[in-house]
């Protein structure tokens, strides 16, 4: 059985650095892209992530706005999406429910938290 793959998408590498390590010493496969362009050669490709998490303060397309479109779309409405931000936890509930996602990660985030986050929306039904 291959891992699941997880997108990353923040323009922290930083963070992008913390998440993927975390993620992939629980066993999934981890990419990361730093835009939410270069996330769509990702998510549009043969092999799509089976959930992304996308940071709030992206350039060029914030994460909010990106998980809309994302949603809008046939190929990738399916994927859970989980918001990534340093924002108060009223503003990451109100952003999920505008924007379509799944849930949310808020920043700063421990490896053992965003672990839990991916397991418990990549076990949910569909």
């Amino acid at each position: 059985m291959s891992k699941q793959r997880i997108l990353i998408v923040d323009d922290s590498e930083l963070v992008l650095a913390m998440a993927r390590d975390a993620l992939e010493e629980a066993g999934y496969e981890v990419i990361c892209a730093q835009n939410g362009l270069e996330a769509n050669s990702y998510i549009f490709s043969m092999n799509k992530p089976d959930l992304i998490i996308l940071d709030v303060m992206l350039p060029m397309l914030d994460g909010n706005k990106k998980a809309k479109l994302l949603r809008e779309k046939e190929s990738s409405c399916k994927i859970p999406i989980l918001l990534l931000s340093s924002k108060s936890e009223d503003d990451l509930r109100r952003l999920t429910a505008e924007s379509g996602a799944d849930g949310y990660i808020g920043k700063p985030f421990t490896s053992e938290g965003i672990v839990a986050s991916v397991k418990k929306f990549l076990t949910k039904p569909s």
